[in-house]
Parts: C-alpha cells; sequence; structure tokens
C-alpha cells in the first residue's frame, strides 16, 4: 500500500472513532476533529518522535493542541496506538479501541478537553480555552534548546482561534527567540463556533501575517498525505541557527469526509441516530474512493526518542541573606537597616540561579523594576533569563510550558499587570503547572503613579484558589506578601522548593528589617511581632509596618494588641483561631488591596469554628488616585496607624 492510501486510511478510520465517541459522550466537538484525521495521522503514526509506551518521556516530541476543542481526533490516535495513560507514572495502562466510549466520563483519562494532569501525559497542559498553545509550545521548544535536547514542539491553532492576541505574541516571541524547533500549524477549516471565521482569518491573510511577523510558511491541502508529509519533512530538517522559524497554513474542510457534516451546524454537535449512520456511510464511502485498504497502520513506523542525556539538576541549599549581601558586596543594605522586598526578590532569584539549575527566569520588559535583572546581569545565569517584552499572557503560558519541560519558572512583572494573565494563570493551574508569579509595585504603597499601576483585585482574585485542592491535593496557589527583605528572600526560595503555583505580591517602597537569617518562613505560616491580650491585628505585606506603628498609640490607650505578620494565605488556621481566642475573640485584619483578601480568609475561618469571634476588617474601600507618598494614599484610603488605632478602639468600645 501506498503512504498516500495508508495514511487516508489511518485517518478515515480515526474520524469514525471521533463520531463513536462523541457520539457516546452525548456532547464533543466531532466536526473539527474530522478536519484534522490526516493531520494528526501523519503525525502521531509517522512524523513525532515518541514511545506510546512512554507517551512523556522527557525527550519526546511534543503536540500541543490549542484548538483543544479538537482533542478527540487525537484520543482516537492514542486509542488505536495503545498510548499509556493514568495519573500514577508507576501504574499505567494502555488504552484500548473500545475507551473511546469513555469519553467525558468523570473517571476517565479522556477528559473533554487536553489536561495531562487528568492521566494522559502525552499532553504538556491543559488546553481549551482559545489562544494559549502556541505560547506553552514556544515554552516548551525554549527548555528543550536550554537542555541541549533535539526535541520538536508541533502546535496546532484554529484560524478562528488565531484572532487571540496571544498568537501574535507567542509569534513575535519565537521570532525574538529564533525558536525553530516549533511548528505552528494553523487549520484553516474556515469555520468557527456560530458561522464562517473572519475574513480576517482567511488562509490567505494568516500567511501574510505570519510572513510579516518572520516566518517561513508553507500553505498546504491539510487532507493531502504527500503535501502533508513533505511540510513535516522540511520542518524536521531545519537546524537550529538563523534560519527563519517555519510555520504551516492548513487548508481544511470541517467535518472532512462527511457532507453531511461538513460547514456550520456541528461545532460541539454530536451526530446520533441516522445522522450518525449516514455520516459513518459517508466516510466509508470515501475510503472506497481513496484506498482499497482497511487499514494503513503497518506502513507506518514511529521513531523513538532519543536517549535521556545527563542533566545535573541538584538543587543546594539557598544561602543566608546576610551571607550573599556580603558576597555581592552590598553589605551596606545591612546596616541601612532597610530594603525594597522587589530588590530582595531580585538578590534572591540570583542566589538561587546558582543553587538549583532549574530556575529559569522570565520578564515582561521591566527587570529593572521587579529586579529580575539581577539574576539577567549575572553572566552565568543570563542564557536562563528569557525576555517576553510586553506581553504578560504568553510570558504566563511559556511559563507553563517550561514548567512541563521541567523547569522551575518565576514570572515577574507589575502586579497589575499580572491580571492581564488571568486565565492563562488559571489554565497553568489546571495544567499542574510549576509556576511561579511575582508581582511587583503591589498595593496602593505605589502611590505617584495611580490606581492604573496599583494590583488591588488581585489577592481577592488568587485568594480564591486557595480554598480548593489542586491535583496533587494542596492548595491550588499560595498568595505570598512578605513585609521586609528577608521575608522576600526567604519566601523566594520557599517557592522554589515548592511543587506548584504560588503568588508573591513585592513593594517599591523602602521597608525597615523586622526579621534576620534566624526566622523560618514557610508556606501556611504566619509570625507574632508582638502578643498582647485584648485584641488580635492580622496584617500583611507593607500594612504590617504601619501596624506595628499603631501598638505603641493602642498601648498608651491601655490596649495590649497582639499582632500577626500573615505573610502566607492560606495560613495555620488552629493556631490563628488560639490567638483569636486568647485576645478576648476580637480581631482587625489590615491589608492594602480591595477586600474578598486577607480579611475574608480570616473571616472564613473565624465562622468555620463556630466560636463567637468579632471582626473588623480594614481594607481598600474606594478607587484611590495618585499621591506624592504612600502615606498620603494610606490616609486617603483610611489606612494609616491612627485609623488603625481609631477602628481597634471603637471595636472594643473603648472612649
Amino acid at each position: 500500500m501506498s503512504y498516500e492510501a495508508a495514511v487516508h486510511a489511518q485517518a478515515i478510520e480515526l474520524n469514525k472513532m471521533c463520531l463513536e465517541m462523541t457520539a457516546a459522550a452525548g456532547s464533543g466537538h466531532p466536526s473539527t476533529a474530522l478536519s484534522l484525521g490526516h493531520l494528526v495521522t501523519v503525525l502521531m503514526f509517522s512524523t513525532m518522535r515518541y514511545s506510546p509506551d512512554y507517551p512523556d518521556y522527557p525527550t519526546s516530541d511534543r503536540l500541543v493542541l490549542s484548538e483543544g476543542h479538537a482533542v478527540p481526533i487525537v484520543y482516537a490516535a492514542a486509542c488505536k496506538l495503545g498510548l499509556m495513560v493514568g495519573k500514577d507514572p508507576d501504574n499505567r495502562r494502555r488504552l484500548k479501541p473500545e475507551d473511546i466510549k469513555t469519553l467525558r466520563d468523570w473517571n476517565s483519562e479522556l477528559d473533554g478537553h487536553p489536561n495531562p494532569m487528568e492521566g494522559f501525559p502525552f499532553f504538556d497542559a491543559a488546553t481549551g480555552s482559545l489562544g494559549q498553545g502556541l505560547s506553552v509550545a514556544a515554552g516548551l521548544a525554549a527548555a528543550a534548546r536550554l537542555d541541549d535536547m533535539d526535541k520538536r514542539v508541533y502546535c496546532i491553532i484554529g484560524d478562528g482561534e488565531s484572532r487571540e492576541g496571544q498568537i501574535t505574541e507567542a509569534l513575535d516571541f519565537i521570532i525574538d527567540q529564533k525558536l525553530n524547533n516549533v511548528l505552528p500549524i494553523f487549520n484553516c477549516n474556515e469555520y468557527g463556533q456560530a458561522d464562517r471565521v473572519s475574513a480576517q482569518q482567511s488562509a490567505e491573510k494568516i500567511k501574510a501575517r505570519l510572513e510579516a511577523a518572520g516566518f517561513e510558511v508553507r500553505t498546504i491541502d491539510g487532507h493531502n498525505p504527500a503535501q502533508i508529509k513533505s511540510a513535516f519533512d522540511e520542518f524536521c530538517k531545519r537546524s537550529d541557527g538563523d534560519e527563519k522559524p517555519l510555520a504551516l497554513v492548513a487548508r481544511t474542510v470541517k467535518g472532512w469526509g462527511s457532507p453531511s457534516m461538513a460547514g456550520s451546524g456541528w461545532h460541539g454537535k454530536p451526530a446520533e441516530g441516522d445522522a450518525l449512520k449516514k455520516a459513518m456511510a459517508e466516510l466509508d464511502e470515501r475510503r472506497v474512493e481513496l484506498t482499497s485498504a482497511l487499514s494503513g497502520a503497518d506502513a507506518f513506523t514511529i521513531q523513538p526518542p532519543a536517549e535521556m542525556p545527563e542533566i545535573d539538576d541538584r538543587a543546594a541549599d539557598l544561602p543566608a541573606f546576610s551571607e550573599v549581601l556580603k558576597k555581592y558586596d552590598m553589605e551596606s543594605v545591612l546596616h541601612s537597616g532597610k530594603l525594597a522586598t522587589r530588590k530582595a526578590y531580585g538578590i534572591a532569584l540570583r542566589a538561587l540561579g546558582h543553587a538549583n539549575k532549574r530556575v529559569v527566569v522570565l520578564d515582561a520588559d521591566v527587570s529593572n523594576s521587579t529586579f529580575a535583572e539581577t539574576f539577567r546581569k549575572d553572566s552565568a545565569l543570563a542564557r536562563r533569563f528569557i525576555e517576553c517584552k510586553i506581553a504578560e499572557q504568553n510570558m504566563f503560558s511559556v511559563g507553563a510550558g517550561m514548567s512541563a519541560a521541567g523547569k522551575v519558572p518565576f514570572c515577574s512583572t507589575f502586579a497589575k499587570f499580572v491580571t492581564r494573565g488571568y486565565d492563562q494563570i488559571e489554565m497553568a493551574i489546571n495544567s499542574g503547572a510549576n509556576l511561579k508569579i511575582v508581582g511587583s509595585h503591589a498595593g496602593i504603597s505605589l502611590a505617584s503613579d495611580g490606581p492604573s499601576q496599583m494590583a488591588l483585585p488581585d489577592v481577592a482574585w488568587f485568594r480564591s484558589f486557595t480554598t480548593m485542592r489542586d491535583h496533587r491535593g494542596n492548595p491550588g496557589c499560595y498568595i505570598l506578601q512578605p513585609s521586609d527583605a528577608f521575608a522576600a528572600y526567604a519566601l523566594t526560595g520557599v517557592m522554589a522548593e515548592y511543587e506548584g503555583a504560588c503568588y508573591m505580591r513585592t513593594i517599591r517602597p523602602e521597608t525597615e528589617f523586622l526579621y534576620n537569617d534566624d526566622v523560618v518562613f514557610n508556606l501556611g505560616g504566619f509570625e507574632v511581632l508582638n502578643e498582647g491580650r485584648d485584641v488580635l491585628l492580622v496584617a500583611c505585606g507593607y500594612m504590617v509596618h504601619e501596624a506595628n506603628k499603631a501598638l505603641n498609640e493602642l498601648d498608651k490607650a491601655g490596649i495590649a494588641a497582639t499582632l500577626v505578620d500573615a505573610y502566607s494565605i492560606p495560613f495555620d488556621t488552629e493556631k490563628l483561631l488560639d490567638l483569636a481566642n486568647a485576645n478576648g475573640g476580637y480581631v482587625v485584619t489590615i491589608e492594602d488591596n480591595y477586600g474578598g483578601g486577607l480579611g475574608s480568609a480570616v473571616a472564613d475561618a473565624l465562622t468555620e469554628s463556630g466560636d463567637a469571634f468579632t471582626l473588623q476588617q480594614m481594607f481598600v474601600r474606594r478607587i484611590p488616585k495618585s499621591a506624592k507618598t504612600p502615606g498620603e494614599l494610606l490616609k486617603m484610603c483610611n489606612l494609616t496607624s491612627q485609623d488603625i488605632v481609631e477602628t481597634t478602639m471603637k471595636l472594643l468600645q473603648v472612649a
């Protein structure tokens, strides 16, 4: 049998499996899947270097399905090939053709959209929220380059999806980084969900956009086996150098092989009953037309991946902050007694880079403000710094890709700009990504730049992830708000050691040291800075200093307050409840962001205990404006030390 006939036969068989599995599930996207039958056949049966027995082997070529709703076609190929699946790497099973009937079942590895954490390790990241896959693919490719691995990364993108701005961010990133080992494949079937795609997403316009960005582009018939193989072979021959990255524009038919399912009307709608029988019959007719063979599997050979090279990824302990300052000729900082937490973060990154070779640093054109530049400026670390420019969404998804490749990515930008990547961060968390996010210039202490640069709703958003458990059984994300440089330095190291997502807020103002090298910081912990008996003050970040100032005034009024630096959310609930009870059940929370953050976390803890408590939350209750000093902003938002004193006295009903 010719290779071309074999591809047609196999693609038609996979397409029929897609129809069966979506019919069994009662949902899914069969028509999009059918448009990819030939592309996926050539990829998974003869082009990609991987092993169905070890689908996540580190040196394997990777496939990122950005248009995740088309996943039935990949599942069909996986069932045909007997791909190994399962959440436990030591206890996996081989897929069988009958497994197609389990699509979207609650206990099935064949989830509605791609997700490796649900037991399908052939994929590296959760996709389906459109526009993100190419960035993930770029992250995988960038990590492969750092590890000197000859790994190729393929990414399938829908034509309608290509309108997403993040696609442009990813294309620019691939050109900037000269990533010739990633191949964007645009599936141009001309239809979105509701209707035809815009003329701006036509195959011709996509090709022009790609060429303008700097790609070499090949336009192919996505159902012509010879053209598909030729294009993939060209990509495989490319070397890492100054050669332009390659991109494919594949003209396809949505619902290929079944005229009754072609075009609009079947997006997200499985064929059932007579419609299913008709579609199956149409595919059988196409098989007779294109090949007389029942199967083309024997004509294919899957090349195995290369042996895993030895990579030294041993991690040493992070040295003490004082030692590092002396080593970097910054001992004057110790004598000054103060340092901004954003600067301490930069120092920690540099020390971490030397202690842990898996650490990589990504920044979005603000490294001289986040102080990630401290890592970049170290010549021994510069190769592991990746400048993502003003494209935060791409940065977080690239980080997710690098995490999937075994790196520990720290992604930093202004905390305000982190909000642009909420969807990308959520998808990374769904993927189980070991992502470390650091937002600088957080809260109202930024002052003069005004609210357009202040992160204010960020804590509430991230806090929602602290209330659930991820696939490993840990909080979906930890929020860290260090109040001084020692805490920021130590918590950066703690983030690197932890396998999972973390978000740390740093601030611009210089703050006084509250701690020293002897203090141990842990995820879920907090520090008691002062012990009293009348009221519990729970503060975080910059507001710890303001609460500390309030202690003297409260003491003069005869009020002995306990002050807690709640640098982590979630925190040790039982320990906090003990402190609240020891202070008469009176609690005041203080934070420099909008509500729904620390105060809400404490409120939940108090409520769930079932005991009687009285809580007053202090947070930013208005849209702030610019001011010349942090003190003016605190006054504007009623968060000064005097406001804390007055709120506390009112709570305790002290005149």
